[in-house]
């Protein structure tokens, strides 16, 4: 090991110069080389004593040196802790996909009523108070059993059903109702894409799944991933804060978009959240000349094969969405990496 910093420092008392000499490799003259801190004169001739600011200089240099030569090992610590953490993290979702998924493929019914629900838990934000948004709040019956809410009790019967066998098997402690209801909102559009791409492949479960791995926007949804680690709200949200879809005019719903800050083009493209019936949905807001524009545009691009603008505006709305108001913990879930004993391992 290397000496310490300490033993590097020169002594606070009177010293005399501090000099080393070498013995150079070549023919040329030898000459000494003199490292020292800078010394003043004192009142005894020929004495030098170190001044404290130069003696803290050095200590300073000193410091700074050995910080330099180990801050390697830290940032390399540093970077292997996030990564694991980011491993864990990762591997957790895809669980949690896997089990919605397979719980949506049981139900598919359901998957309107899930994307309205992640839409009226998240459509609660308020930027005034910065208040409400997908915090888990719609959990609670006082918040269930609103208007705006009617019929989407099963959504939430399944969301409960799957959060206990995802807790089941976490490391990290329970999810919350606010990352697990984004996530089920995920998943329900995952599986309106994946049955669109069978639906163009003649009712080819096996093609279409081909064709959406092929042609999806999948890469698209890195940010929503990223958004993981929301806090549940231990309240209901304030009331008066979400339209009945099924009931309210276009300009109704164009209001409660832009006081989120969103547009006509996000209020269409996220027409299949806004009801069961997303081609009714879309026929009316096809009447209102601020949307249309937009409605036409996406029922074309479902129509291609890759469905690209469609995807990728709907996923960064979603995405958006998902996030307002929310502070991100990006350690949850992830847990100490179990040590291995290397004693008690058997060659």
């Amino acid at each position: 090991m290397g000496a310490s910093f300490l033993s590097t420092l020169p002594s606070l008392v009177s010293v005399p110069s501090l000099t080393i000499s070498t013995t150079p490799t070549t023919r040329c003259p030898s000459h000494a080389v003199a490292i020292r801190c800078h010394k003043m004169d004192t009142d005894v001739p020929g004495e030098n004593v170190l001044r404290r600011r130069e003696v803290l200089k050095c200590f300073g240099a000193t410091v700074g040196m050995e910080l330099l030569a180990s801050s390697g090992s830290f940032v390399e610590m540093a970077s292997a802790a996030d990564l694991i953490q980011r491993r864990q993290r990762s591997e957790f979702q895809s669980s949690i996909r896997q089990t919605l998924s397979a719980a949506i493929k049981g139900k598919p019914e359901l998957v309107p009523y899930i994307l309205t629900l992640a839409l009226n838990d998240a459509i609660t934000y308020d930027k005034a108070t910065k208040s409400g948004g997908p915090n888990g709040s719609i959990r609670f019956s006082s918040e269930m059993s609103r208007p705006e809410n009617k019929g989407l009790s099963a959504a939430l019967n399944l969301i409960e059903e799957a959060k206990e066998e995802i807790d089941s098997y976490s490391k990290g402690g329970p999810i919350s109702f606010a990352d697990l209801i984004p996530f089920a909102g995920q998943s329900a559009v995952k599986a309106t894409f994946l049955a669109s791409a069978i639906r163009k492949c003649g009712g080819n479960e096996q093609k279409g799944s081909t064709l959406y791995s092929a042609y999806g926007s999948s890469g698209q949804w890195g940010l929503f991933d990223r958004q993981f680690g929301r806090t549940d709200s231990q309240e209901p949200d304030p009331e008066g804060r979400v339209p009945q879809w099924e009931k309210a005019t276009v300009q109704e719903m164009k209001d409660k978009f832009s006081s989120i800050g969103f547009g006509p083009r996000q209020l269409a493209v996220m027409s299949a959240f806004l009801g069961p019936d997303q081609a009714a949905t879309e026929a009316l807001l096809a009447t209102d000349p601020d949307v249309t524009p937009w409605v036409q545009k996406y029922q074309r691009s479902r129509e291609t094969v890759s469905q690209t603008d469609y995807e990728v505006d709907l996923i960064t709305t979603l995405t958006k969405l998902s996030s307002m108001g929310q502070q991100i913990n990006y350690e949850a879930y992830t847990y100490p990496v179990r040590k291995i004993e290397l004693s008690k391992l058997k060659l």
